[in-house]
Protein backbone atom coordinates (compact mmCIF):
# COMPACT_ATOMS: atom_id res chain seq x y z
CA UNK A 1 0.00 0.00 0.00
CA UNK A 2 1.34 3.29 -1.42
CA UNK A 3 1.50 6.08 1.73
CA UNK A 4 -0.53 9.03 0.51
CA UNK A 5 1.37 12.34 0.09
CA UNK A 6 0.03 15.32 0.89
CA UNK A 7 1.18 18.86 -1.16
CA UNK A 8 0.73 22.24 0.57
CA UNK A 9 -1.91 23.15 -1.79
CA UNK A 10 -3.23 19.77 -0.32
CA UNK A 11 -2.99 21.34 3.23
CA UNK A 12 -4.09 24.92 1.94
CA UNK A 13 -7.08 24.37 0.20
CA UNK A 14 -8.25 21.65 3.58
CA UNK A 15 -7.89 24.61 5.61
CA UNK A 16 -9.40 26.41 3.93
CA UNK A 17 -12.18 24.40 4.17
CA UNK A 18 -11.83 24.14 7.94
CA UNK A 19 -12.10 27.83 8.08
CA UNK A 20 -15.29 27.80 5.91
CA UNK A 21 -17.11 25.35 8.29
CA UNK A 22 -15.97 27.27 11.11
CA UNK A 23 -17.69 30.40 10.04
CA UNK A 24 -20.63 28.72 9.49
CA UNK A 25 -20.97 27.17 12.62
CA UNK A 26 -20.24 31.23 13.98
CA UNK A 27 -22.86 32.62 11.81
CA UNK A 28 -25.67 29.49 13.47
CA UNK A 29 -24.21 30.28 16.75
CA UNK A 30 -25.10 33.91 16.53
CA UNK A 31 -28.19 33.42 14.73
CA UNK A 32 -28.96 30.80 17.31
CA UNK A 33 -28.22 33.70 20.17
CA UNK A 34 -29.74 36.64 18.91
CA UNK A 35 -33.27 34.26 18.27
CA UNK A 36 -32.76 33.17 21.71
CA UNK A 37 -32.94 36.71 22.95
CA UNK A 38 -35.74 37.84 20.99
CA UNK A 39 -37.79 35.21 22.52
CA UNK A 40 -36.69 35.93 25.96
CA UNK A 41 -37.12 39.87 26.08
CA UNK A 42 -40.99 39.38 24.20
CA UNK A 43 -41.75 36.62 26.69
CA UNK A 44 -40.14 37.91 30.26
CA UNK A 45 -40.21 41.64 32.06
CA UNK A 46 -36.88 42.82 32.46
CA UNK A 47 -37.19 42.76 36.45
CA UNK A 48 -37.94 39.05 36.39
CA UNK A 49 -35.88 37.43 33.94
CA UNK A 50 -32.87 35.61 35.42
CA UNK A 51 -29.21 36.03 34.44
CA UNK A 52 -27.63 32.88 33.05
CA UNK A 53 -24.15 34.11 34.13
CA UNK A 54 -25.24 34.46 37.55
CA UNK A 55 -26.85 31.29 37.78
CA UNK A 56 -23.82 29.20 36.41
CA UNK A 57 -21.55 30.99 38.35
CA UNK A 58 -21.86 29.78 40.86
CA UNK A 59 -18.09 28.77 41.50
CA UNK A 60 -15.72 32.30 40.73
CA UNK A 61 -13.50 30.04 39.12
CA UNK A 62 -15.28 29.45 35.97
CA UNK A 63 -14.82 33.05 33.70
CA UNK A 64 -17.63 34.58 31.81
CA UNK A 65 -15.40 33.40 28.45
CA UNK A 66 -15.90 30.02 29.49
CA UNK A 67 -19.20 30.00 29.94
CA UNK A 68 -19.43 31.86 26.61
CA UNK A 69 -17.37 28.74 25.09
CA UNK A 70 -19.71 25.80 26.73
CA UNK A 71 -22.61 27.46 25.42
CA UNK A 72 -21.58 27.91 22.25
CA UNK A 73 -20.01 24.01 21.91
CA UNK A 74 -23.83 23.05 23.33
CA UNK A 75 -25.49 25.23 20.74
CA UNK A 76 -23.75 23.57 17.65
CA UNK A 77 -23.40 20.27 19.22
CA UNK A 78 -28.10 20.81 19.78
CA UNK A 79 -28.49 22.64 16.73
CA UNK A 80 -30.36 25.19 19.38
CA UNK A 81 -29.29 27.54 22.55
CA UNK A 82 -29.65 25.66 25.58
CA UNK A 83 -30.60 27.13 28.94
CA UNK A 84 -27.45 27.08 31.09
CA UNK A 85 -28.51 26.32 34.35
CA UNK A 86 -25.70 25.34 36.23
CA UNK A 87 -21.94 24.32 35.82
CA UNK A 88 -20.42 22.15 38.13
CA UNK A 89 -16.60 21.55 38.21
CA UNK A 90 -16.83 17.69 39.74
CA UNK A 91 -13.25 16.83 41.22
CA UNK A 92 -12.67 13.29 40.95
CA UNK A 93 -9.80 11.45 41.99
CA UNK A 94 -9.91 8.44 39.30
CA UNK A 95 -7.61 9.22 37.11
CA UNK A 96 -5.03 10.51 39.60
CA UNK A 97 -5.95 6.41 41.34
CA UNK A 98 -5.34 5.18 37.79
CA UNK A 99 -2.21 7.07 37.45
CA UNK A 100 -0.74 6.04 40.05
CA UNK A 101 -1.77 1.68 39.51
CA UNK A 102 -0.12 2.01 36.34
CA UNK A 103 3.24 3.52 37.86
CA UNK A 104 2.90 1.06 40.45
CA UNK A 105 2.67 -2.00 37.99
CA UNK A 106 5.66 -1.06 36.10
CA UNK A 107 8.00 -1.04 39.26
CA UNK A 108 6.74 -4.78 39.99
CA UNK A 109 9.77 -6.37 41.46
CA UNK A 110 11.21 -9.80 40.12
CA UNK A 111 10.54 -12.20 42.99
CA UNK A 112 13.77 -14.83 41.66
CA UNK A 113 15.96 -12.06 41.74
CA UNK A 114 14.77 -10.75 45.06
CA UNK A 115 15.72 -14.25 46.29
CA UNK A 116 19.17 -14.83 47.50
Amino acid sequence: MKPETNGLADVLKALASIQNELAKLGERVAALESSAHAKTATATTPAAAPSTTTKAHADESLSDELVLILGAAVAAFLGKKAHIRRIQVLGSTAWAQQGRVTIQASHALNTARSQP
